[in-house]
């Protein structure tokens, strides 16, 4: 058993793709045209860090009541923990992609850390392996 999709709200479905694959590293698992409950045309998109069983499904908001919480899901908190190998490659080419960091990276028992913003405005942990030192 494992936790296949998590939907994460988005503004615009292409937006977030770039943001996802092109600054995250994550990789288009699926872009399918789709329908609405009612009948309406949207798209299937899901993402997923390589290699991972897990994926995110990526659901442009429909309507004002889907609007109001992109970027709000979690109330503030962090809601998603991206776990890396090399988190001072991550971190600076993240960086340099113009991913918005919150916080400064630091280092905990449970490994390096630091705080950025999705395209929608979500707060995810960027993680480095246990132990490690942060050279960034």
């Amino acid at each position: 058993m494992h936790l296949e999709l998590a939907a994460l709200v988005v503004t615009d479905y292409d937006d977030a793709i770039r943001f996802f694959v092109d600054l995250l590293g994550f990789e288009l698992a699926e872009d399918s045209a789709s329908l609405t409950n009612d009948g309406r045309p949207k798209r299937w998109v899901v993402v997923r860090p390589p290699g991972a069983a897990t994926g995110l499904l990526l659901a442009q908001a429909d309507g004002p009541r889907q609007q109001t919480v992109v970027g709000q899901q979690f109330a503030g908190r962090v809601g998603f923990f991206l776990r890396v190998d090399d988190f001072a490659e991550a971190f600076e080419r993240m960086t340099a992609g113009r991913v918005r960091f919150v916080t400064e990276p630091r280092t905990e028992a449970y490994g390096q850390v630091a705080v950025f913003l999705d395209v929608a405005g979500n707060r995810w942990d960027l993680l480095g392996p246990p132990g490690a030192q942060s050279h960034v």
